[in-house]
Formats: structure tokens, sequence, C-alpha cells
């Protein structure tokens, strides 16, 4: 059994082999860790150096051959707990960083993002906003990423984080039923493409949902203030409740 929550620890995945070899055994030589990992031996001598240096293994010499142990698991819990101390000495740091970036970012940014992981980021940025307004949605997001969206919808709820969302006319039944989603329906000639525009903040981001996932995101306050006149004249004249 490889333990490789170990290398939130700093360990490479060679480090973590070795040593969840070495765990496993008990008690092992070379020629155990080499049939366990399937390094090469060479591989595995450096690799056992650098975890005598951490502390984390140890070795006997018997008839002249070595074998090697794992140190008490004690000393990876100190390790541990100096992980969390790193952590929370830069979390304090963290709003320093945002202070610089929002006096040094430009007042006007284009930006593009790409595939699943790209989305990711726009969408957590919108947790950091109250409200969001969407033309043409569909909730794609439920349908591309359908693992990261529950745990994404209940942080959503929990930062009150309200989605106003004009929906096209085809995807009317299939919208998921959630807190803070308010929605209404385009009508029929403004189906096309799976193509979103959404508005938050001074951002104003179109995502592509189609077989080339990207995000093409504009930041200006001028710009976003007409988009959301454009989502209010929908929302009030064009689209009907579902």
């Amino acid at each position: 059994m490889d333990f490789k929550e170990l290398k939130t620890l700093g360990l490479s995945n060679g480090e973590v082999k070795v040593y969840s070899a070495i765990l496993n055994t008990g008690t092992a030589s070379i020629n155990n860790i080499h049939e366990k990992t399937g390094l090469e031996r060479r591989a595995i001598y450096d690799i056992i150096n650098k975890l005598i240096e951490k502390g984390l293994i140890s070795y006997t010499i018997e008839r002249g051959k070595r074998t090697y142990q794992c140190a008490p698991p004690n000393k990876l819990r100190v390790e541990a707990e100096k992980k969390i101390e790193e952590l929370k000495s830069f979390e304090k740091i963290i709003p320093d960083i945002e202070e610089i970036y929002e006096k040094s970012k430009p007042k006007i940014r284009f930006e593009v993002y790409r595939g699943k992981e790209g989305m990711k980021t726009i969408f957590e940025d919108i947790l950091n906003h109250k409200n969001l307004y969407a033309i043409g949605g569909g909730m794609y997001l439920v349908k591309e990423l359908p693992y990261y969206w529950p745990h994404y919808n209940k942080r959503r709820i929990k930062s009150s984080c309200a989605w106003n969302n004009l929906i096209r006319w085809e995807l009317r039944n299939k919208m998921p039923k959630t807190k803070l989603l308010n929605v209404k329906v385009l009508p029929k000639e403004f189906s096309g493409n799976p193509n979103v525009i959404v508005i938050y903040g001074n951002k104003v981001v179109n995502l592509s949902w189609g077989e080339e996932i990207f995000a093409f995101m504009m930041e200006s306050k001028e710009i976003a203030e007409n988009y959301k006149k454009y989502h209010k004249y929908l929302w009030d004249k064009v689209a009907k409740p579902i």
C-alpha cells in the first residue's frame, strides 16, 4: 500500500514508494525494495539516502548487509505540524498579496482560460461576488463537472452568491433545483451553440462549452455595467418564468 498523501510533506513519488515498501515490509533489504517498487537499484540508493537525511528511515548492519526500517511515525507528525505552521504563515500574507494585486492590475483586462480547470478558476472567482447574471445559460457546469458541482454549489450557497440565469428554451426542464438560483427562459430564437455570457462584479466572461472548452474574460466596469443592463432588459421584457 502506497501512502501517496506523504507527498504533502514534500516527498517525491519515488520516496513515497520506497518509504511505503519499507513500512509494509517492516525490515527491508535493497532486494525487497526493488521487488516491491520496480525502481532501479541506483535510484533506490539515492532515495534511501534522502529518506535517511530526512530522518524518516534508519538502517542496521548485520553480517555486512544493510537492512532498512522506518523511523517512529511521530517524525511524520512533527513534519505535518511544521507544514501546518508554514501554511498559517502563508495565509497571513494573502491579504497583502491581494492588496498589491488590486493596486497593480490594469483597469481593463483580457484573459483566456482553457479546459475544465480553466473553467473552475472562473467559477471559484465568482464565489467572491454576491450576484451573477447569465445570458444563454444551461447549467453546463453540472454536466461537464458533475463531481465538482455538488461541493461547489454548497460553497456558493454558503457564500450567498445568487445566480440570475437566463437559460436557453430547450433546457427549461433540465435545471437543477437549488437555493439562490433564479431562472427565466429565453425565446427559441436565442438558442444556439453552448455559449454563455456571465457578468459578475466588473467582469464579463464568455464561456464556451463546445468541443473545445474555454473562457474569454474582460474586466471593465463600463462594459460590465452595460451587460448588466442588457441582462435586466431581457429579464424584464423578453424572458418568461419557467
